[in-house]
């Protein structure tokens, strides 16, 4: 039964409930939310452990008067219930439906749209001095969690924060990477409360002020009060920056998190608690094992999620992390770093055989590069599974400390491209146009699961930077040569050519998952396909040839178009001197919202049927002078001498070398 939970229509409704209620919504909230995403499928475990913490926030601060900003986001399922969208839960992540996290444009509820992480201080201390500016009175909170304190960004921004000493400003860092053990009970949560409350509050201040005549002994005092709580809770490193530590506090335990809030909603200046809560938890599959359960699809909640098929085709990371083992083994020199995503990128086999050339950094990209730089600038070849989403958030590490020294750091970029449900933040659209344009970079894409391997391959053996780009999910099921050979570099192939003579002839110059659409077109249009390969370098004699060689270029990628793989075979064509319509299909120049990925596609026209459609509208007067050359060929059929001087039919659709016409 969801009886309370149904009575509410908002907050509003929520800070009119009696304490004794709050537990009761609890139960009610977590048996909705475990429910809704087992039919829905998305992130079940961190939104397990927060429902309390979310259910005291909306019941102690004003919200959306008051500001909320939840770093990384995915924990905003509960938010989402309480404040408005409980009966659109059933479309989430889906297309038309509510997002997975935040997004201004949903509800105002939503203050800030955040998806990747260690946004929240920065975003939610703006809010705060633009609220002050403004001579408006409202709170700030950032909730902050789930490993997004290893970013640097979080500091600097508790850097800034902590000189604000008016601020009605606070950090909530929520800890779900432990249990909640003996530390986490009865004693702390009466040391929260002792501390955020009013006596506390009234004898520091007084210290504060009678010391202000001595300022030595004030900041002797101070350094003091901080040591002191620095040894019965980790708080030294928060109160040196300058935020007032509360905690730890059992993030479960509904009235000791309600009256620590209440404490510091009175209080002024940077304020931190510490909540620690326990991802999964209310639900017994989730809390044994919260990474599985981490974003799963739909399942059944009475029996957990079902074991994996053993018939599933693999995934591109899969690919990757058979071959960084198979690499790492050959080579004693390969070292395997992800920031936060080794079971994402495939990496958990590789962390068990090799776990001393593993490196987990958390979730701080910028870091990992650099740290990959310092590894190469030693002699190791080390290898950055990355997704594509979360390199951008290291570019200037990859130009500065990579590239500028020329260092053979590889990057398995993965997720490239559309990637279904976690909708526009986390699409991997740009890689192409902002590492080709960066020198001594080469840039590989993958249109199946053989030739991703044997590209990352052929990546270990530069004596540069090298990124091989690969999608989300399975490919078109390629077998896996376990021989591992390298591809020449900058160097394309021919995978269907056209019967067409000189003058309705159409080329597609196809990268990376986009060959196996662009193939299903030129069936139906009877035109020539490349897979193209590599984006850096690009093989501008091919390019050329096509040029010489067809009516039209078509060039198709899984990328941004203004500045991508088609830009640079445009670039390849023009200085080669020749000159032929090109059409570039690609990502268009908006955001891609959630989705299913094949349906996202066909939106975007890159399926097969959407190619054929855009090269019909856009080169209608060739496919109808290839119409006309068909039925004149059916009608006369030309001959040719063959060498006893007899006169045979000629092969319909080909013309001799000689009478290839070049415009």
């Amino acid at each position: 039964m969801t009886d309370l939970l149904h009575s509410l229509e908002g907050p509003g409704d929520l800070r009119r409930l009696g304490p004794h209620q709050l537990p009761q919504l609890a139960q009610e909230l977590r048996r909705f939310l475990l429910h809704s995403v087992a039919r829905t499928g998305g992130h079940l475990s961190p939104n397990l452990g927060v429902v309390e913490l979310t259910i005291a926030l909306h019941h102690v601060f004003d919200t959306p008067h008051d500001r909320i900003v939840w770093d990384v986001g995915h924990q905003t399922y509960a938010h989402k219930i309480l404040t408005g969208r409980r009966d659109r839960m059933h479309t989430l992540r889906q297309a038309g439906g509510i997002s997975g996290f935040p997004v201004r444009d949903e509800s105002p509820f939503d203050t800030f749209g955040t998806a990747h992480s260690s946004t929240s201080v920065s975003a939610a201390l703006g809010m705060a001095l633009a609220s002050r500016l403004q001579h408006c009175e409202r709170h700030a909170i950032a909730v902050i969690g789930d490993g997004a304190m290893s970013a640097g960004m979080a500091f600097e921004a508790m850097n800034n924060a902590g000189v604000e000493r008016d601020l009605p400003f606070i950090v909530i860092l929520n800890d779900n990477a432990m249990s909640i053990s003996a530390p986490v009970g009865a004693l702390s949560g009466h040391l929260a409360r002792l501390m955020s409350g009013p006596f506390y509050t009234a004898a520091r201040a007084g210290v504060e002020r009678a010391l202000l005549v001595a300022p030595p002994l004030r900041d002797m005092a101070q350094r003091l009060v901080a040591q002191f709580k620095g040894m019965l809770l980790p708080s030294t490193l928060f109160e040196t920056l300058g935020f007032n530590y509360i905690g730890p506090v059992d993030g479960h335990d509904l009235g000791a998190l309600v009256s620590t809030l209440r404490n510091m909603k009175s209080r002024r200046g940077p304020q931190l608690l510490h909540v620690v809560t326990r991802k999964g938890m209310g639900y017994a599959p989730a809390e044994a094992d919260p990474v599985r359960y981490h974003s799963p699809g739909r399942f059944d909640p009475s029996r957990g999620l079902a074991p994996p098929a053993s018939t599933t085709p693999k995934t591109y990371s899969q690919v990757f992390g058979q071959w960084l083992c198979d690499a790492a083994g050959e080579d004693a020199r390969v070292v395997g770093i992800t920031p936060a995503m080794c079971e994402g990128s495939g990496m958990v086999e590789f962390a068990k055989r090799f776990p001393q050339r593993h490196f987990d950094v958390g979730i701080a990209e910028q870091h990992a590069v650099t740290f990959a730089a310092g590894l190469a600038a030693e002699g190791m070849r080390p290898v950055v599974g990355i997704y594509s989403t979360f390199l951008q958030r290291a570019y200037d590490q990859v130009v500065h400390d990579v590239a500028l020294q020329n260092l053979p750091v590889v990057f398995a970029i993965d997720r490239a491209g559309i990637v279904g449900a976690d909708g526009a933040t986390h699409v991997g659209g740009y890689d192409l146009a902002f590492l080709r344009c960066i020198p001594n970079m080469t840039v590989m894409v993958a249109s199946d699961e053989n030739e991703c391997r044997q590209m990352l391959y052929t990546a270990l053996q530069q004596p540069n930077p090298t990124a091989v780009r690969y999608p989300r999910g399975a490919g078109p099921g390629a077998p896996v040569v376990a021989q591992m050979e390298t591809i020449p570099v900058g160097k394309a192939e021919v995978r269907r050519t056209t019967a067409q003579p000189a003058g309705a002839r159409i080329a597609i110059l196809a990268f990376g998952p986009m060959v196996a659409p662009a193939v299903t077109a030129a069936e139906e249009l009877d035109a020539t396909v490349v897979n193209m390969r590599f984006v850096k370098p690009i093989d501008a004699d091919l390019v050329h040839r096509m040029a010489l060689t067809h009516d039209a270029l078509v060039t198709v990628e899984e990328g941004c178009v203004m500045g991508g793989a088609g830009s640079a075979c445009a670039e390849a064509m023009l200085a080669g001197g020749s000159v032929r319509p090109v059409m570039q299909l690609g990502l268009p120049d908006r955001f891609i919202d959630h989705g299913e990925r094949g349906a996202l596609l066909a939106e975007c026209g890159l399926d097969g049927a959407g190619i054929v459609r855009s090269i019909r509208e856009r080169f209608s007067a060739l496919l109808a002078e290839k119409s006309a050359g068909s039925l004149m060929r059916r009608l006369v059929r030309p001959t040719q001498h063959d060498g006893a001087g007899a006169r045979q039919p000629q092969e319909s659709g080909t013309l001799p070398a000689s009478r290839v016409i070049v415009r």
